[in-house]
């Protein structure tokens, strides 16, 4: 097992090191100028929109998703392991100047999320009890390229539900061994029942059970972060000079660590935010909105909530702390040590609890992804209930595989899935750039609910489906 995982990671060095990063950045870039940077001026836009999003726009008497309740289950995906364990390890291997990376290809990548979420909702199609989508769809449909679409969702199939799913339920039993002494194969059938019994509901139920568990536990964290960083607010400018400085190798103790910082504050950052990799889209493509560049920027948001917001509160509080440099804790048991020394033993408990809601939450946002994919692929019954019973399968063995083996496992499909996304919204990005355009010239004619139809772009329109 050490070997295989010494391979994977070895791989993993490869493709992150020459290519990945050069492709997110490269993209994010391009995205970023030629949408006139979309993530920072429409920000208000996007908080408006997000307020005005808790019911569905659909007047055809059918159950849809609200844009509200989409943004939910995609936060749900996002908010998870790679706010808590994520940034600890990222630290951990990478020194605080992973941090900083973290906020660059969050502040980005944005733009990335924006494009992504923007085509899925162009190019979705009608599903059974909902709007399908995502980059498969946009794939096959925008690009012409079925296969293009059909080995995208085998990739996402592999990383969703099955590896990022076990690193989840690897994060929920490591925390509750360190804070209760918990048997991880006790949690673990726990956690497998609870998954059963909510993805046999189907996108629906999972919709209602993000929309009440997200804004619950993301406010609970944010605020207690925000009392650990007040309790230390002399040091948030040592803080912030350690992770300028360690991020470029000024930093004496760091120096000669800047590629190791970019390398995993990248990496982590993306398995924490998503932007770019082509999981968001979808269920951005689920909602039911009356322009495609709606949910785009309502996903847009998800990123700086993500990242900036709650990654930023965990890093805080680790170096706040100082035990990354001390200890050889690693992922969340790092996280626990940290917020341990700063309000004692409920430390422990609080991040036990916390990364329950958190990661359990990813687990049924990152099984919808796959379900989606694997409806791109067949819409046989039969493998529907054999995909169910094996994701509940992958979060059994996720409790039970070592920490190394999981993330590393997770990393190699993280990357080949992004690659295959990043080719495709390049190639699509024209178009998202043209609803932007759509959208901003009705807001300036004052039309406050803008929509699209598809006789706006008469170029494509015998694609669109649902417009």
């Amino acid at each position: 097992m050490d070997s295989v995982a010494s391979i994977i990671g070895s791989i993993n060095d490869v493709l992150w090191t020459y290519i990945l990063i050069a492709m997110l950045i490269g993209c994010a870039l391009y995205f970023t100028v030629k949408t006139k940077f979309v993530q920072f001026r429409m920000f208000g836009e996007m908080v408006r929109l997000l307020g005005d999003s808790t019911s569905s726009n659909s007047q055809d008497g059918k159950k849809h998703i609200s844009s509200f309740e989409a943004f939910m289950v995609s936060l749900a995906s996002r908010v998870g392991t790679g706010n808590l364990a994520g940034v600890a390890t990222a630290i951990a291997v990478g020194g605080p100047g992973a941090v900083f990376w973290m906020w660059i290809i969050a502040l980005l990548g944005a733009c990335s999320a924006f494009v992504e979420s923007t085509l899925a909702q162009l190019y979705k199609v009608n599903g059974k009890d909902s709007f399908v989508g995502g980059p498969a769809y946009y794939m096959k449909k925008g690009l012409k390229k079925p296969w293009m679409g059909s080995l995208f969702a085998v990739l996402l199939i592999f990383t969703f539900p099955f590896s990022f799913n076990s690193v989840q339920s690897n994060t929920i039993c490591a925390a509750f061994q360190e804070a209760f002494n918990f048997d991880p194969l006790i949690m673990g059938v726990i956690l497998t029942v609870l998954t059963f019994l909510v993805i046999f509901g189907g996108i629906q139920r999972i919709a209602k059970v993000s929309s009440i568990i997200v804004p619950v536990m993301a406010v609970g964290y944010i605020i207690l972060a925000f009392v650990v960083i007040g309790m230390n607010f002399k040091q948030i400018p040592a803080v912030f000079d350690l992770i300028i400085s360690s991020a470029f190798g000024w930093n004496q103790a760091f120096g000669g660590m800047m590629g190791a910082a970019m390398m995993n504050g990248i990496k982590r950052g993306l398995f924490s935010n998503e932007a770019g990799e082509g999981s968001a889209p979808n269920v951005a493509a689920t909602a039911d909105v009356s322009h495609p560049v709606k949910q785009g920027l309502i996903q847009t948001l998800g990123v700086f909530s993500d990242t900036l917001v709650i990654c930023t509160s965990t890093a805080f509080i680790i170096l706040f702390s100082g035990v990354a440099f001390g200890s050889d804790s690693n992922g969340i048991q790092l996280t626990q040590l940290a917020l341990s020394s700063q309000i004692g033993k409920a430390g422990n408990i609080f991040v036990a609890v916390a990364i329950l809601f958190f990661a359990f939450s990813s687990v049924i946002g990152n099984y919808y992804y796959g379900e989606a994919n694997l409806r791109y692929l067949t819409g046989s019954k039969t493998v529907m209930t054999i995909f169910r019973l094996m994701v509940c399968g992958m979060v059994m063995f996720g409790a039970l595989a070592s920490l190394d083996m999981a993330w590393s496992l997770a990393d190699l499909c993280m990357g080949f899935m992004t690659a295959c996304n990043l080719i495709a919204i390049f190639m699509l990005s024209k178009y998202a750039v043209r609803l932007l355009d759509d959208y901003r010239s009705q807001k300036r004619q004052g039309i406050k609910d803008p929509v699209f139809t598809k006789d706006r772009m008469p170029d494509i329109q015998q694609d669109l489906e649902c417009w």
